[in-house]
């Protein structure tokens, strides 16, 4: 089979030959319907997690830069975040349903849902507040946890929600409260890190609000783009389990949890514009599988945040977002009353994702333009993106690490490599990490081992000791495979001090692996800085962070079917100081619970245990 043909995502992506990257075309009467972007009566909170009025602020359409007295643009967040904050309440109730009809009209096999709803409720809060999310599990047989995607979580890793690292899963019928202080500030989301759920809808926004890099009139607020699956979750990943693993393209692509479908059912999302005035839009991809670029026709976008870092203001014609990756951008009116389309295109190697909806597209309106049209100007393609994103970005408040400190060596360095094995008589795809793939086991996670002083941890654990407090640790992924991944760290932003250019076609070409006369090509001083960043394939990654935050914190790849393969790390910061943040009563009583529910359930864990 020629390369055209089919394209080895890592466990494999099959896609058909001469797919275009073109923006759509009209597409008539089938499918014109619409969505209007306004605030939806789910996400509005209940009498009990009504948003309290905020405090006197200096943050006004003129004055984007100030927030509250000493706190602004310039306010390191790391060091410092308004007090007197006051507490959001949530409440997620997760159910599941078979045959569910999706939002594009088109059956899904099995949804995952919190409140009944997809996506999930936007929790909103202001810089400073504390968090409190109450989740419980309506599951049939399955468990469950979620994670707080770019959230700090300084000297509080327990309610990082990974299961198997930071805690048991939350069996059926139980409960857990998820409880963390807003220490940033922007746009992120949350999502199940059991298993694939995601997938199958556990996923929902978070809007911090804070200062902002430039002006603005409007807040448009979150805009998730996601790809989108009529299989179940569960039954997709069972099909990548034997080589060659081809994952499916996506069936779809959401924005705003919505969308046409094929057969002519959903609605196209609809964002409100006013003429004339500066709005701001918060784009988060959180996909499982696919990266897009994103444009709109004949207008810019100036990028103000990247994930939860605010930058120096940047303008461009379209940008890039890896899996779990955020935008916060302001887009001018400045165009004639009318509709255009808001595009979505994919890399032309197909590497990074593609779909079989070959025109994914919003529609952004100004007011007095017509309510039913769809745009007649498709605009042009944007740049190919070669699945990389961005490094051009000023990061407003500076972060450098020394380099004298750095150099590369056996033990920081992290070859990524695909291979076959058998397992229980079964060739099975399995991603590896420096020789070893990740498996954990959920009711013995590693903060239990930390807590009750245990440091041997199993090989598969895959964990990497970080021991010196408040230092620079240096860490350099090397991809021994064509395959680019989105590589998302918890706890932490990260520099990203360089990387090896990107390639059109990775697989026609040797593994790059890092060099010393590549030393010269890094940036130490002010780096981009975030939580998520690509991998090359066939290339390497440097990446830095400061050993601030003790605990037990994932590295990994944010494509769920390669993480259920293994595609993960653990960071064991500080240990020393762990327990004194965790202690062993804020795990074990759910880890029994667990334990219990699991001895007698059907669904039993036969991969990575992040994925399934």
């Amino acid at each position: 089979m020629k390369l055209t043909d089919l394209v080895v995502r890592g466990l494999g992506l099959l896609f058909l030959a001469g797919q275009s990257a073109a923006v759509p075309p009209p597409l008539g009467n089938l499918f014109s319907k619409h969505l209007d972007l306004s605030p939806r009566s789910d996400e509005a909170p209940s009498t009990d997690l009504e948003l309290t009025k905020r405090g006197p602020t200096c943050n006004t359409p003129t004055n984007r830069a100030c927030y509250r007295t000493g706190f602004s643009i310039n306010t390191d967040y790391e060091a410092s975040f308004p007090p007197g904050g006051v507490t959001r309440n949530y409440n997620f109730v997760i159910t599941e349903i078979d045959n569910w009809v999706g939002p594009d009209g088109v059956v899904k096999k099995k949804a995952m849902l919190i409140n009944g709803k997809f996506p999930g409720p936007t929790i909103k809060a202001d810089w400073g507040d504390t968090v409190k999310v109450t989740v419980i599990n309506n599951l049939r047989i399955n468990g469950t946890s979620i994670h707080w995607h770019g959230v700090r979580m300084l000297n509080n890793n327990v309610n990082d929600g990974v299961p198997g690292i930071t805690e048991c899963p939350i069996p059926p019928g139980q409960s857990k409260v998820y409880t963390f202080k807003i220490e940033q500030y922007g746009s992120s989301w949350y999502h199940s890190h059991f298993s694939s759920q995601y997938a199958n809808g556990i996923v929902g926004q978070m809007q911090f609000e804070g200062p902002a890099s430039l002006p603005y009139d409007v807040d448009l607020g979150v805009f998730p783009i996601t790809d989108w699956y009529y299989g179940s979750a569960d039954q997709i990943q069972h099909s990548l389990i034997p080589p060659p693993g081809a994952a499916p393209p996506s069936d779809n692509v959401l924005f705003n949890g919505s969308h046409v479908g094929p057969t002519g059912g959903g609605k196209y999302a609809r964002v409100k514009l006013k003429a004339g005035k500066r709005h701001r839009l918060r784009i988060i991809n959180t996909s499982v599988d696919n990266t897009f670029t994103v444009s709109l026709v004949n207008h810019q976008f100036t990028v103000i945040q990247t994930d939860f870092v605010p930058v120096n203001a940047f303008t461009t014609s379209s940008i890039f977002l890896a899996v779990g990756q955020r935008y916060d951008v302001t887009i001018d009116a400045s165009q004639a009353v009318g509709n255009y389309w808001f595009n979505v295109t994919f890399a032309a190697s197909g590497l990074c994702g593609v779909s079989r909806m070959p025109f994914p597209a919003a529609i952004f309106q100004y007011e007095g333009a017509s309510s039913t049209a769809l745009p007649t100007n498709k605009g042009i393609a944007p740049p190919d993106s070669l699945c990389q994103d961005s490094t051009s970005f000023v990061p407003i408040v500076t972060r450098s690490a020394p380099a004298s400190s750095f150099s590369a060596t056996p033990s920081n360095s992290l070859d990524l490599n695909l291979v076959t094995q058998t397992w229980q008589g079964q060739q099975r795809v399995y991603w590896k990490i420096k020789g070893q793939d990740m498996n954990i086991t959920w009711d013995e996670p590693t903060l239990e081992y930390v807590a009750k002083g245990n440091l041997n941890f199993p090989n598969r654990y895959n964990v990497f000791q970080v021991p010196s407090a408040n230092t620079w640790s240096f860490w350099i992924v090397e991809n021994l495979l064509g395959v680019p991944h989105p590589m998302h760290l918890h706890g932490h932003d990260f520099l990203v001090l360089g990387r090896s250019p990107a390639v059109a076609n990775p697989f026609g070409i040797s593994p790059r692996r890092f060099s010393s006369a590549d030393t010269a090509s890094l940036k130490f001083t002010n780096p981009v800085r975030r939580d998520t960043t690509m991998l090359p394939g066939n290339g390497w990654l440097v990446l830095a962070f400061r050993s601030d935050n003790p605990g037990a914190w994932l590295l990994h790849c944010h494509i769920a079917w390669h993480v259920s393969q293994g595609l993960s790390i653990q960071f064991l910061e500080r240990v020393s100081s762990i327990p004194a943040t965790v202690p062993l009563s804020a795990i074990e009583p759910n880890c029994q619970k667990w334990t219990t529910f699991y001895n007698n359930s059907p669904a039993k864990q036969f991969d990575s245990g992040l994925r399934i």
